[in-house]
């Protein structure tokens, strides 16, 4: 098992960068070309929301992504440090009820694009959870 871990700040032009790098590590763990473009909208969009979250709760610590390359799957976690983290309930935090919409709908788009992923969510922050099956796993060439 191979895993890489990546930090940023969370500022929204580093999402990008984080989007390229989902890419790169997916491609190398095997998964099928098809399906690169949906990894990096999906990891753009979990980015995108962990970054609102951060910003949204004045959290100075990085937002955390961790790439793992299994047998049979490339999984990816997205992880926050804000308090409620992106299950929390909509409009509750001081961001208010615009920013629970765009959290409602990039969880959508998450759901629209991943078939295998896990939303988790405590008051240390939360994890969008994400996998892709790989060459040679069932089902795959």
């Amino acid at each position: 098992m191979a895993t890489v871990e990546l930090r940023f700040s969370a500022q929204p032009e580093h999402v990008r960068t984080a989007r390229l790098v989902a890419a790169a590590v997916a491609r190398r763990a095997g998964v099928e070309e098809a399906l690169l473009d949906e990894v990096r909208l999906a990891v753009g969009e979990a980015c995108s929301r962990a970054v609102g979250l951060h910003r949204g709760n004045a959290v100075t610590a990085p937002v955390r992504v961790v790439l793992t390359d299994e047998e049979k799957v490339f999984s990816i976690e997205v992880g926050d440090e804000a308090p409620g983290g992106p299950a929390g309930p909509a409009g509750t935090g001081p961001a208010g009820d615009s920013d629970a919409a765009e959290d409602d709908m990039g969880l959508a788009v998450i759901s629209g694009l991943v078939d295998d992923y896990e939303v988790t969510s405590g008051e240390a922050g939360g994890v969008i959870r994400m996998s892709w099956p790989v060459a040679g796993a069932p089902g795959l060439p």
